[in-house]
C-alpha cells in the first residue's frame, strides 16, 4: 500500500475501469488494517487514507471469486468508520410490564 496517485490509478486501469470517471475507488491491504481512495474530481486527484487502530476493515458479503464490488454511499461510509457488517444485530431491549400496566414510573 505504497501507492498513491499514480500507482492507484494503475490499478484501476489494469481492473479495466476508467480512473478519471468520477467513481470513489477504494484500496485495502492484505491486513485491512489500512485503506485508501482514489477519486479524481475533474480538476486533480484527491488521495484519502485511513488506518485503523485495532481491528480490520469489513466488507459487506460478496462472491469470492469477484475483483471488485460496487457499494453505494452509506456502504462506503460505514466500511471507512470500521463497522463490522458480520457482527450479529442486537434486538431492542423492552423492559417487561405487568398486564395491563404502564412502563411509566409511579406518580410521586
Amino acid at each position: 500500500m505504497r501507492g498513491s496517485f499514480d500507482a492507484l490509478a494503475g490499478a484501476v486501469r489494469r481492473l479495466g475501469l476508467d480512473p478519471v470517471d468520477g467513481h470513489l475507488y477504494l484500496f485495502l491491504n492484505k491486513r485491512r488494517r489500512l485503506a485508501k481512495a482514489l477519486w479524481f474530481d475533474g480538476s486533480g486527484w484527491c488521495v484519502l487514507a485511513k488506518r485503523l487502530e485495532a481491528g480490520s476493515f469489513q466488507l459487506p458479503p460478496f462472491g469470492e471469486t469477484d475483483a471488485r464490488v460496487e457499494v453505494d454511499g452509506n456502504t462506503f461510509a460505514a466500511i471507512i468508520a470500521g463497522i463490522d457488517f458480520t457482527a450479529a444485530r442486537r434486538g431492542w431491549f423492552r423492559r417487561p410490564t405487568a398486564r395491563g400496566g404502564s412502563t411509566a414510573p409511579p406518580p410521586a
